[in-house]
């Protein structure tokens, strides 16, 4: 059978009807799993950071029984926590002009019309019950003088929508979920595993039925059943080596998914976020967020001449180019991720690029300052000027902030239908591990939005009709299934095998020479001939992995190195997918970026009649071509059009 007779197009389920009421109303014609039946279920949740954290605790709360797996000492160190700039909601709290369809239009545009409508409006609908449900567990939003709950502004959006916490959002809402968790925890109904980390997913008769995981601390591996396993991963960016992503964010529980029959959606949609601080070295291992709520007050400019060196202050007003303010008048220093990374790329390609390295831009307080007082900017902006501040040893009060962009978020993931599921039954994904709601194109405050509502809102739905129709508990299933000790050993083969290579190159050389790979050719522009040669240099250097590894230490005890390499393996095979993905689809929309499908003036361009589709990416093995099935979109509510920021 060819490759072509092999694609299959992919049913999203979602309910017919208008969509204002689908949610509501498919949330009474699903089944119910009667209070005293939920104990008899047990549900696998990977992942405790807000997707993860808040399912556990609400199903929990619903009577289910609840293992929860983290890859740190703590829920509480799960990466949602470094979140800075805030969440968005249809509160229109400022009455200035939004509403609950607003965002919805706002979301599906944003992405760059590569979004399921049906989940962005669901998203846009629940919103507001996660503000009304943070602030009841005591989130500490930002207020109004008069009490009332404060809004600020965030790219793509010409309304002030961001519910926020100074410049720790992520924090607050990770801790208010926590404690949610841990009340929970406390009665027996969560079971907390910490530095446990998901090795494989355990398939049964067709259905997803457990994990494997290896204890980072011990080394030991342990079998776990369960009658549904929810990812609530995060993504991949670290695939890029340096991201803003924590050092051990890693996609290694997707991929495993992805083996084990889950698709893998649009995995070249990745995030460029523009306001970062600059690469400094060669030595560098991570790189450091400035959230997108500073571009309400600071303005983005570079010099207007070529390899102009004077110190940013000594530039005059008339040599400078606020160049976002300049090409997107209607949005200016507002406006979504995506173009304002492409625009800071254009100023250092021009030469115009400014610091040491050439590669970084402006973002300036001087005229906000100026405006508001030094005290109203501190009060707004304070935790990440000191952060900026004792990275650079510069005063972003003083001068302006060196930024440029780096990779931040993947909006694609495991592809998931209507319910969360995956294509694997029985698992579901959630929060920023599955694909549905950003297209091609995340707004800024939507992530902590998307996990909280997937957590909080949907998946006690969705979950619950998937074991009252399917009752996989009346299959009894325990670990002693033939199928659990086939992924056991799969598993200790894997780490055994990195271990004895004991070649001469180290795991972060790979990585590195990853990192490099990607953000050359799969980075913000892409090219058919750099795309082509990735995927040649990826299998490559996939081969020479496996050939010549070097992990030390042994299999037993705390080993970050082996951690390492078995996350490596996998990001370099994902890696190689996200090229395949990217060279596919021959257009551009949102962080998807062909330098040969642009318009005059440098802007995606879309090619809607061939491309208006999910690309989910099936595994046919090790050595196989993957196969691209699709998900036909429909736009019916917001029609396609040219986005446009102008």
């Amino acid at each position: 059978m060819s490759t072509e007779q092999q694609v299959k197009k992919l049913d999203g389920k979602v309910p017919k009807g208008d969509i204002k009421t689908l949610w509501e109303n498919y949330k009474f014609d699903m089944k119910l799993v009667n209070p005293s039946n939920k104990r008899k279920f047990k549900v696998i949740v990977v992942g405790t950071g807000l997707a993860g954290a808040s399912a556990s605790a609400t199903l929990a709360e619903l009577g289910y029984e609840v293992e929860a797996f983290c890859i740190s000492d703590s829920p509480r160190r799960a990466h949602s926590i470094a979140a800075q700039g805030g969440i968005n909601a249809a509160k229109n709290y400022p009455n200035d002009g939004d509403s609950v369809w607003r965002l919805f239009y706002d979301t599906v545009k944003g992405g760059d019309f590569r979004a399921r409508e049906a989940n962005v409006y669901r998203l846009a609908q629940v919103s507001n019950n996660i503000i009304d449900q943070c602030a009841a567990q005591g989130v500490p939003f930002a207020r109004e003088y008069g009490g009332t709950l404060s809004n600020r502004s965030f790219g793509g959006a010409q309304v002030s929508r961001t519910f926020y916490a100074r410049g720790q959002t992520g924090q607050q809402l990770l801790l208010g979920a926590y404690s949610a968790l841990m009340k929970e925890s406390s009665k027996g109904k969560v079971k907390i595993h910490t530095r446990s980390e998901m090795v494989e997913l355990v398939m049964v008769n067709g259905k997803a039925r457990g994990i494997i995981t290896r204890n980072i601390v011990t080394g030991e591996f342990a079998k776990h059943s369960a009658d549904a396993v929810l990812l609530c991963t995060g993504g991949y960016g670290n695939v890029f080596f340096l991201s803003t992503n924590a050092m051990n964010s890693n996609g290694s529980a997707a991929w495993k998914a992805y083996k084990k029959g889950a698709y893998f959606a649009n995995p070249c949609y990745t995030q460029i976020h523009p306001t970062c601080i600059p690469v400094h070295g060669e030595n560098q291992s991570k790189l450091t967020l400035m959230s997108e709520s500073l571009r309400n007050d600071g303005r983005v400019w570079a010099p207007k001449k070529q390899g102009d060196k004077r110190p940013a202050n000594e530039i005059p007003e008339d040599e400078r180019d606020y160049y976002l303010e300049r090409v997107y008048p209607s949005f200016g220093n507002l406006a979504p991720r995506d173009v304002s990374s492409r625009q800071a790329k254009y100023r250092v390609d021009e030469g115009k690029g400014v610091g040491k390295t050439g590669v970084a831009v402006y973002l300036d307080f001087r005229d906000a300052i100026k405006r508001d007082g030094y005290e109203v900017i501190k009060d707004r902006y304070g935790n990440l000027f000191d952060m900026y501040q004792r990275i650079t040893d510069e005063n972003p009060y003083e001068v302006p902030m060196r930024i440029y962009p780096a990779v931040h978020y993947t909006m694609g993931g495991l592809w998931v239908d209507y319910n969360l599921m995956t294509g694997a039954k029985g698992c579901f994904a959630l929060g920023e591990a599955n694909f549905s709601d950003h297209g091609a194109n995340r707004l800024g405050a939507s992530a902590l939005m998307q996990g909280l509502a997937d957590g909080y809102f949907v998946i006690p739905y969705t979950l619950g009709n998937y074991l009252a129709s399917e009752k996989p508990n009346e299959e009894k299933v325990t670990v002693d299934n033939p199928e659990f000790e086939q992924a056991m050993k799969e598993a200790k083969g894997r780490f055994s095998k990195l271990l004895s290579i004991n070649g001469k190159r180290s795991v972060d050389s790979f990585h590195k020479a990853l990192g490099h790979i990607m953000w050359e050719n799969v980075g913000m522009g892409r090219t058919e001939k750099g795309l082509t040669s990735a995927i040649k240099e990826i299998q490559a250097l996939r081969k020479e992995f496996w050939k010549d590894v070097k992990v030390t230490g042994s299999d037993s005890g705390i080993n970050v190195e082996l951690e390492k390499a078995n996350r490596v393996a996998d990001f370099i095979e994902l890696g190689e997918l996200m090229a395949r993905d990217a060279l596919a689809r021959h257009e551009s929309c949102g962080g998807h970026f062909r330098e040969e499908m642009q318009t005059a003036d440098g802007e995606a361009k879309r090619d809607d009649e061939k491309f208006c589709h999910v690309a989910a990416w099936e595994w046919t093995g090790d050595d196989g071509e993957p196969i691209r099935n699709i998900e036909e979109l429909s736009f019916e509510n917001v029609h396609l059009a040219t986005r446009s920021y102008k």
